[in-house]
Formats: structure tokens, sequence, C-alpha cells
């Protein structure tokens, strides 16, 4: 009788092993894929955050005018740092406009800063510690140099002059002071009394030469050369300036100041609301 019911006991354990094949659930019968409304869901909520995030993202974008007035900034700095340095006045020459004017000889000295009107600059010394007394060597302390791409120094900056409108009032931004006995472009070069270079100068205690403040406006945008179809040379002619966007240089502007006395800078950044 005990062996009878240990093997029935036996037999049901082995039935409940032995499961038949239709309750065994295979992964091949399930689905997993997505209906059609799943997926318009998906894409609806995926477009839903990305119009959430793009106004971010466009802040995130640097200002090119921002990123050049902090550039011209330092660079002001420097030359300022140069001038107490050097004990002596120090220039800060722009590339001048009527440089597409040149013809000739002259012309061949200065092809390599066609393309750089109303973008480069460079430092140049009239004299320096160690000098003779009353003897002038121009040195220029610095290679060529531009702004970043995107932004330049506006062209009225460099003739008239130009109105800005700040939260402070008007500010004029007056026209470079110019000079036409530095050798350009570099020390080697003859001085040409035609050639009239933008500048700004700080004396040997660091304040402005001109005795008067400076407003420097930079814009946003772009400036592009006329090239030689096979040299692929800048060409002697005016640059061509787009504004991007339209007006920034007044309403959505960036300003770098320097105070006359103390030859120390800021800069100033007005947005549109």
């Amino acid at each position: 009788m005990r062996r009878q019911k240990a093997e029935s006991r036996k037999q049901k354990a082995e039935g409940r092993r032995r499961r038949p094949s239709s309750f065994i659930l295979h992964p091949s019968s399930f689905s997993f894929g997505f209906t059609l409304l799943e997926l318009l869901t998906v894409v609806a909520i995926m477009g839903i955050i990305a119009a959430m995030a793009l106004p971010t993202i466009r802040g995130l974008k640097p200002n090119a005018s921002a990123v050049a007035s902090r550039q011209l900034l330092d660079a002001l700095t420097r030359a300022r740092q140069l001038a107490l340095s050097q004990r002596s006045t120090v220039y800060m020459v722009f590339v001048p406009t009527n440089i597409i004017t040149m013809t000739g000889a002259n012309l061949g000295r200065v092809q390599p800063l066609l393309d750089r009107q109303l973008l480069g600059y460079s430092y140049v010394a009239l004299r320096s510690v160690g000098d003779q007394p009353g003897v002038s060597y121009p040195r220029y302390l610095s290679s060529w140099r531009t702004l970043p791409e995107g932004a330049y120094i506006p062209l009225a900056k460099f003739s008239t002059g130009l109105w800005i409108p700040t939260d402070q009032g008007n500010v004029f931004a007056a026209p470079f002071l110019t000079t036409n006995n530095i050798p350009f472009p570099t020390e080697d070069n003859p001085v040409n009394v035609a050639l009239w270079l933008p500048y700004i100068a700080f004396d040997a205690l660091g304040g402005l030469v001109s005795a008067q403040d400076e407003a420097i406006p930079v814009s946003e945008g772009s400036v592009s050369f006329a090239r030689d179809p096979g040299t692929k040379l800048a060409l002697p002619q005016p640059p061509v300036v787009r504004e991007v966007p339209p007006g920034n240089t007044f309403s959505n502007y960036s300003l770098v100041y320097i105070d006359h006395i103390t030859g120390r800078g800021r800069i100033e950044h007005r947005k549109v609301q």
C-alpha cells in the first residue's frame, strides 16, 4: 500500500515536470513593435521638446561682436602695457582704408593687408628704451592681427565718426586719429606720406595721447573683398560690408570705451529686448 502511494506521488511529480508544450511561452509569441499612433505621439513629444529648447540653444551661440570687443579691449590693454614697459609712446595702428590707392611697388608691399581693412591692427613704437636722444627708430612690436570672423570696426570710425544711442545718451565715436610718419606695413618699408594710418596711442604713463576719451564700436556681420580669379589675392578695391542683423551697430551694439587719463578700457553691450 505504501509502495503504491509512493509510486503515485512520483508519477504526479513527473507529470508536473512534463508540462505540455502548449503551456510553454516562447519569445516569438510576443510582438515588440510600435503602432503608428505610438510613433506619431513620440514624434510630437520630440517636436515640443525641441521647440522649447531652441531659444536656449540660440542663446548659447557666441555673439561675434561681443567676442571681437573682448579681443579689441585685450589688444588695447596690451598696447598700454607696451607703452609702460617701453617708457615711450606706443601706437596701435589699424589698416588704413586708403590702402586701395597704392600702386606699383607700394601696392606690392601692402598687398598682404588688402583683405584686412576694417579688421587688422598692430603695435608700433617710434622710440624704445636705449635709443639715442633725438633719434627715432620705428619698430613694429607685433605681427598684424585681425578681429575674429563675423565682426568688424564700422567704416565710419575711419572717416566721419558716428553717433551711437546708448542707455546713457548718445555717444559720438570720433574718427580715428591718423598719422603719415610711420612706415607701413613693417619698419623695413619707407615712410609713405600719402598713406595715413589710423591709430590709438598711449604715452609712457599709460594715458591716451589724444587727451580725449575713445569709443570704438564693433559691428556684427561680414567683410568680403574682390579677389583675382587666378591668384586669389585681394584686389585694391573697397571692401563689401554686410551688417548682420541690419542696424546692429546702433540697436544691438558693442562699444569699447577708453578713459584718456588712465588709458583703461571697458566694454558696454546693449541688447534689444
